[in-house]
């Protein structure tokens, strides 16, 4: 872990300094002074040896500290802060919708292999997976959220919107995104649940009469569960990263609108802590996946 977000914080560094052209002219526009363009060089640090700035940003994001936003005015970890709530609550809701659909068609799936269910359930998720989430998200605004009038168009509710006001917002986006990553996950289970009910154990449990929904689902999934969570942890940091076009046709105020503000307005500080952020909410996430094989199969302890 630490190793991997050693190498992202190099990266994050290295990107401002390999744009072309001075990177405080850059940030802050053509009808920048060089007056301006040399206090804000001193004060982003890149007037010194390259190496003092490297140590100094590794030394200041160890600390939490990922600079200031130039166009908020404010800490990046602040900004990011306030962000972070609509995009977590919207990748966990596009989670649950997405083990809601995926597992049991998978499971169901790999049990009736080569049947109808099983060649509609691979379409399906083909399908799901090829058609671009904006393109979903545009459809289900246009029918559920105009037409009928079932769901809030876009947003994310006012100041003084309370907790479930605003997670009637995040509904649709959740179920836009929530179909469209099923797909892996539906693809996976199936294939990881096929591979198990091969295997000699689940034919002596079936020879000792037990029932059929105990050996699919207390002897079989279990043992398939790690190729599982393997790619639900890479889904939900899929979701938390990627959900930047879903926020953009849901009007979301997340982190994903807050990344193409910053690029739109040359905010490299924002861009850099978002990048961090990801990188370092990714290896925490695979952490958590590889604790979770303890539970689910207790062969990895040995």
């Amino acid at each position: 872990m630490a190793a991997v977000v050693l190498i992202v914080l190099t990266v994050a560094f290295v990107i401002v300094r390999l744009a072309p052209g001075d990177p405080a002219s850059l940030m802050l526009g053509p009808d920048a002074t060089p007056e301006e363009a040399a206090e804000l060089r001193a004060r982003l640090g890149l007037d010194r040896p390259i190496a003092v700035q490297y140590f100094t940003f590794i030394a200041n994001a160890v600390r939490g500290d990922l600079g200031d936003s130039l166009y908020f005015n404010q800490p990046v970890t602040k900004v990011l802060a306030l962000r972070a709530e609509p995009t977590v609550f919207l990748a966990l809701l596009s989670l649950i919708f997405a083990l809601i659909v995926a597992v049991p068609i998978g499971i169901y799936a790999a049990y009736r292999r080569g049947s109808f269910f099983d060649q509609s359930a691979i379409s399906a998720a083909m399908l799901a997976a090829s058609v671009p989430s904006f393109w979903t998200g545009l459809i289900a605004q246009r029918w559920l959220a105009t037409e009928y009038g079932w769901f809030p168009a876009s947003g994310y509710g006012g100041p003084d919107a309370d907790f479930l006001s605003r997670m009637a917002y995040l509904i649709l986006p959740s179920f836009v995104l929530g179909i469209v990553n099923s797909a892996l996950i539906l693809r996976f289970t199936r294939a990881s649940m096929l591979d198990v009910l091969g295997e000699d154990y689940i034919r002596t449990a079936r020879s000792k009469g037990m029932g059929e929904a105990r050996v699919v689902l207390r002897h079989a999934l279990r043992n398939a569960g790690i190729p599982i969570i393997t790619v639900v942890g890479l889904t939900l940091a899929l979701l938390v990263s990627g959900a930047v076009v879903t926020e953009r046709v849901f009007n979301i105020p997340g982190m994903g609108n807050l990344v193409v503000n910053a690029v739109l307005r040359r905010d490299y500080p924002v861009i850099q802590g978002t990048l961090i952020v990801v990188a370092v909410l990714y290896v925490l996430i695979n952490l958590v996946s590889d604790l979770l094989y303890l539970l689910v199969d207790k062969r990895v302890r040995y």
